[in-house]
């Protein structure tokens, strides 16, 4: 068993074990696949600066993000199709999420559903929600996920349409897979993945199939989804998920400032400052580069977090130091879960929270609320 070490070595792994489609459907982007790229490499090019003989002990990465206490400025981002990333996935990353002492988050598009994180937690998750056409629909999942003590509901913004991903039309992506001959052959190699799913009965999309009118089946589902997502998504739509709800509501998928005004104004609690992981309008700036002038803009009147791109605990720094309340990871959750189930989420959220330690400490901060764009070297960002 080779010794992890880094995200790298979970991805590594995951490629391995993974199915290709569904490997294949979390590491890539949209089209040119630039954005995704663009979230990592951006990450590099802002450098740190190392201070010396300042007291290292009692060091504290723990915070709060939407007044929830959290171990890391972390939390684990709502990834679609978890499940198939490793049999009952998004049990076992809630699970680890909770023991390590940050927030998870179930997608809308998840195998496993919101009664079955529930019954297989503790600690309240938060739940992302997407714009639907059927309104219906809408406030039964936001009143399931009140009912399943969800504390946060996270509203994502940018997926009225659907950005193309060449990898998932070539792989030809269902859920389950179909079995086509190169499927067959694909699957043939992945022996740890396919005992797994025979041992479990969770294979398709458990938040909306048996819950959704006219949803019974996965073909059913995939004509039900093309036609549901809504393209008219306005800020209206907002205001009414948000009485829907009633408790802390995150927008998710602001990259602009005055988008982010407008999400001020909507009376949201937090604003994720994201690009879905470059898996949508291809060509965008990284989100950590949109970061710090939308921290400029609001980040004295809302929670500012970024996703998209982490993969270390130093990016995680970087972006505390640019202003970011928070963070989430949805890769780096899921190269985990692809390599090593449970076990290996909770390797990747030991591999960022020790990175982030051990680089706050050679940055000259022993505290989490302390670190400000001081310890990055100016001109780098």
């Amino acid at each position: 068993m080779a010794v992890i070490t880094t995200i790298e070595d979970l991805r590594v792994l995951a490629q391995k074990r993974v199915p290709r489609m569904f490997y294949d459907y979390a590491d890539s982007g949209s089209w040119t696949e630039s954005t995704y790229r663009a979230n990592e490499d951006d990450f590099q090019k802002i450098k740190l600066r190392q201070r010396v003989a300042v007291n290292m002990e009692n060091r504290s990465t723990a915070t709060t993000m939407v007044g929830i206490d959290v171990k890391m400025p972390v939390a684990i981002a709502p990834v679609g199709l978890t499940g198939m990333q490793h049999a009952d996935g998004e049990i076992l990353a809630a699970r680890a999420a909770e023991k390590f002492g940050i927030p998870f988050t179930l997608s809308t598009m998840s195998i496993c559903s919101i009664e079955d994180i529930a019954a297989n937690t503790k600690a309240p998750f938060w739940f992302q929600l997407y714009m639907m056409r059927d309104r219906d629909a809408m406030a039964a999942m936001i009143e399931r996920a009140r009912k399943a003590r969800c504390s946060a509901l996270i509203l994502t913004l940018d997926l009225q349409v659907i950005g193309q991903r060449h990898k998932d039309i070539k792989n030809g992506l269902t859920a389950p897979p179909k079995p086509t001959l190169a499927n067959i052959i694909n699957l043939a190699t992945k022996p740890r993945w396919c005992l797994g799913m025979l041992g479990t009965r969770r294979h398709s999309f458990g938040n909306l199939v048996g819950h959704v009118k006219g949803v019974s089946d996965m073909r059913s589902l995939s004509a039900w989804t093309n036609e549901q997502f809504d393209p008219r998504l306005s800020w209206a739509d907002v205001a009414w998920v948000k009485q829907q709800w009633g408790g802390k509501l995150i927008l998710k998928g602001i990259q602009d400032v005055e988008d982010a005004r407008l999400a001020v104004a909507s009376g949201a609690d937090a604003i994720v400052v994201s690009n879905h992981g470059g898996r949508q309008l291809d060509g965008a700036q990284s989100s950590i580069t949109a970061l710090p002038p939308i921290v400029a803009a609001v980040g004295d009147q809302i929670e500012v977090w970024m996703d998209g791109g982490i993969r270390s605990g130093q990016d995680v720094l970087k972006a505390r130091a640019l202003g970011a309340r928070g963070t989430m990871i949805g890769r780096a959750m899921a190269y985990g879960l692809g390599a090593m189930g449970e076990a290996g989420v909770t390797k990747a959220l030991q591999v960022i929270h020790k990175e982030l330690d051990i680089t706050m400490a050679f940055c000259g901060h022993t505290n989490i609320e302390n670190v400000d764009t001081g310890i990055l070297l100016p001109g780098t960002f």
